[in-house]
């Protein structure tokens, strides 16, 4: 009935139905809102949001008290609104949302804007140029320059000789731009 009530709004609309089936509450479409878990309410506000099939959509914190699972469904769906070629305003703490979400990031610290770029180029920006190499009955990881990496005698040395257990590069999180970049901490 909520979606309904919000449907009848619009002369163009998705079946409320089937986006309570999208974010798991198909069988909960006839439980009162008020009996809601704030999870459930959470995604009834997310799908009432694009209910009425907009161009642009913005989204305030939409995975914000779901659980992994929930959320997951949440950002699949905020990916097919994408694929449709929706407009998609987000904001978000959670640095992993935008990181996976976005084509651009902003970062805003009083009403400025103190860095903005696709998320994959700020990780460039600010990333160490080294991997992290945690060898086969090392104890600890050794850090070499990516640069020149394949000509580097001792890496090669330790290739040969132990098996790798993991190799990371060191590149930074968008977490740790933003508080590069702002002066601020997360939430």
């Amino acid at each position: 009935e909520n979606l309904n009530f919000f449907r009848n709004f619009y002369p163009k609309s998705h079946d409320p139905m089937e986006l309570l089936a999208r974010v798991g509450l198909a069988e909960d479409a006839n439980k009162k809102v008020m009996d809601y878990s704030k999870g459930m309410k959470m995604r009834l506000n997310f799908i009432r949001s694009f209910l009425h099939d907009p161009d642009i959509i913005f989204l305030d914190e939409p995975t914000s008290g779901l659980d992994p699972v929930n959320a997951k469904l949440v950002r699949d769906l905020i990916r097919d609104l994408q694929v449709e070629g929706k407009t998609i305003f987000l904001t978000t703490h959670h640095m992993h949302d935008a990181d996976e979400l976005c084509d651009r990031v902003a970062f805003l610290v009083e009403g400025s804007i103190r860095a903005i770029d696709r998320p994959a180029a700020l990780k460039l920006q600010h990333s160490k140029r080294s991997v992290a190499v945690l060898f086969e009955g090392a104890t600890g990881e050794e850090v070499f320059a990516l640069d020149g990496l394949g000509q580097n005698a001792t890496f090669l040395e330790k290739l040969q000789a132990q098996p790798i257990t993991t190799i990371h590069s060191q590149e930074a999180t968008l977490e740790e731009i933003f508080i590069a970049v702002t002066g601020k901490t997360l939430v």
